[in-house]
């Protein structure tokens, strides 16, 4: 990796960490787009990375979260499970997807998110 590749990435972590203590959405926001646009990496690795780097990230948050007390665990517990069997398909689906269709989806998402956060209470 050179130079510019590595303070291109810590930016990237700096910038995605925040957004994902703030608005719990993994970073991948941030991140997905970023290693795209900023790394040159083809959407799929984008996807793949992202996700890797959401582990440590999630954690640390949540450790933070819960001594907070601000984490329904409860919730946790049953979300938790269905998330992670459908996590194991979809990843298993982006194999099998294009590049510019895994954009494409994630855009959609990424609007339709943006525009119920602004206009639903």
């Amino acid at each position: 990796m050179t130079v510019t590749t590595i303070l291109t990435a810590i930016l990237i972590g700096v910038i995605s960490g925040v957004v994902a203590a703030l608005c719990g959405v993994g970073g991948g926001v941030v991140m997905v787009p970023a290693f795209v646009a900023l790394l040159g990496i083809p959407q799929k690795q984008a996807v793949a990375t992202s996700l890797a780097i959401i582990i440590p990230t999630a954690l640390t948050a949540t450790i933070q979260n819960g001594r907070a007390g601000l984490v329904n665990w409860p919730l946790v517990g049953v979300t938790m499970v269905s998330s992670s069997i459908l996590a194991y398909f979809g990843a298993g689906w982006l194999k099998s997807m294009s590049n510019d269709t895994l954009t494409k989806i994630f855009g959609v998402v990424l609007v339709l998110a943006g525009l119920r956060m602004l206009l639903v209470k």
